[in-house]
């Protein structure tokens, strides 16, 4: 088969994963609104806003045991059929592509989908993107290998299903092509590049179509319609924020895996280690929610992060109270065997963190003239960037979240200063810290053959 046919039986074939990827996201979202509704309230009911506050469970303090039960499930789950579950998903899929020749088992899907909702819809402190980029990987590898392709096919495909995952949950489809070109391809080209693209397009679409197509985030203060000039003062005040970023990330990846190395020597039983964790979480949340009236760092965080983003959550020394309990909440449920992404309380830390250095900065300083919202946004993207060894895609996606031109600028010097700080603190990622423990080294960087391309006639003397 020529290079002609390859490319567009490949097209064909990233078309389908588009499709494919796009519906499930949109089920995987209503899976997790149907547990959560379920597990707070007891209603069946797949109606759920992130972005608000969850009403107080019908349960009262019993809510502290919704988290335990969820986990006991969930560990049932990953210990019967998908060990490959158990945590945030990509590094999974980073170790399948350089280490498993592209083959990852078609039921990790399932598994993935019902363990996160589980884990997320019952209160657990994680995400969804991890868990939507393992799906998509696998139910593409396993697409790839029935049609018995080789192996850089197989590769291209779990791209097409990673990044459509992440286009279609996100509505960001540029950050979804970045993502593969950052982490997941080990070739860099058009033959690579535009199945990933196509499939991502049509996932974006079909996310919009089911999942509307509005931005994940609203920012009324900084929505000015036209791209106004930043301050100086506020620029400036970019390289020592993003430097605390960089170090932010770092210390939330050691701390991520510090903790499952403190569940696993303490608690030999995986059920019991698990239900430890989540007793722990259910009492922080619940504790939050009797003396704030809202639980603040269960599930996602979207709605904590949209009321520093609205200007509702201005307390400095709450907001750094806040990024204390989320990392402390993530620890007590990934640590201890839960399943789900680490982007989501990534983008949490980032925003209470850049909310608390803005207002701080406007305590310390009124006349500053700076936004803390433009704080909280650059906040989200140099942590994530920081933390993921994924710069570009950290930025747009941060971007295409919400709409937002006026902050491009100080985004990228925040990126750029968060990752180069820990990048010289640390050479490994909240990725490649897990796969490094395992022995599994990941190459960084794509480079070109340059000297592969020269001719002997080129380089011979006469």
């Amino acid at each position: 088969m020529t290079a002609r046919p390859r490319l567009a039986h490949l097209l064909i074939i990233a078309s389908f994963i588009g499709i494919m990827a796009g519906v499930v996201a949109w089920l995987f979202r209503m899976l997790i609104a149907f547990v959560h509704n379920l597990a707070f309230y007891g209603t069946f009911s797949t109606v759920y806003d992130a972005n608000h506050h969850a009403d107080p469970s019908a349960w009262g303090w019993l809510w502290v045991l919704v988290p335990v039960a969820g986990g006991v499930v969930v560990v049932w789950l990953i210990r019967t059929f998908a060990p490959q579950a158990k945590g945030h998903g990509v590094p999974e899929v980073i170790d399948a592509i350089h280490y498993n020749q592209g083959n990852i088992p078609g039921r990790v899907a399932l598994v993935k989908a019902l363990a996160s909702s589980l884990t997320i819809g019952t209160g657990g402190a994680l995400g969804r993107e991890g868990p939507i980029v393992q799906i998509g990987a696998a139910l593409s590898s396993a697409l790839g290998q029935w049609l018995e392709l080789p192996v850089r096919q197989k590769i291209v495909l779990i791209a097409c299903g990673a990044s459509a995952g992440i286009a279609a949950t996100f509505n960001a489809p540029l950050a979804g092509l970045l993502f593969s070109i950052e982490l997941l391809l080990v070739s860099i080209n058009s033959r690579t590049i535009v199945p990933v693209a196509l499939a991502t397009a049509i996932a974006a679409w079909i996310g919009r179509e089911l999942m509307g197509p509005e931005p994940a985030f609203n920012i009324p203060s900084l929505h000015t319609g036209i791209a106004e000039p930043r301050a100086l003062t506020e620029l400036a005040l970019m390289l020592p924020f993003g430097a605390l970023m960089g170090v932010l990330a770092l210390l939330f990846s050691k701390a991520i895996y510090w903790s499952e190395d403190f569940f696993e020597a303490r608690f030999q039983n995986p059920y019991l280690r698990h239900v430890f964790g989540m007793i722990l979480l259910g009492l922080l949340a619940m504790l939050l929610m009797q003396t704030t009236g809202h639980y603040w760092i269960q599930g996602v965080g979207y709605a904590t992060i949209q009321d520093v983003l609205s200007g509702n959550l201005q307390w400095p020394l709450f907001l750094v109270a806040l990024v204390v309990l989320k990392m402390v909440a993530t620890c007590l449920t990934i640590g201890s065997g839960g399943s789900g992404g680490v982007f989501s309380p990534s983008l949490f830390l980032g925003a209470t963190a850049g909310g608390a250095f803005g207002y701080g900065i406007i305590a310390l300083w009124p006349s500053a003239g700076i936004d803390p919202a433009a704080f909280a946004i650059v906040g989200m993207a140099s942590l994530v960037a920081a933390a993921t060894s994924a710069p570009l895609t950290a930025a747009v996606i941060t971007y295409e979240m919400t709409l937002d031109y006026n902050v491009v600028l100080p985004t990228i010097i925040g990126v750029s200063v968060a990752y180069a700080v820990r990048r010289i603190l640390s050479p490994t990622d909240i990725y490649t810290m897990k796969l490094l423990r395992r022995g599994h080294i990941i190459p960084e960087g794509l480079s070109t053959d340059i000297v592969g391309s020269i001719q002997v006639q080129h380089i011979m003397n006469p």
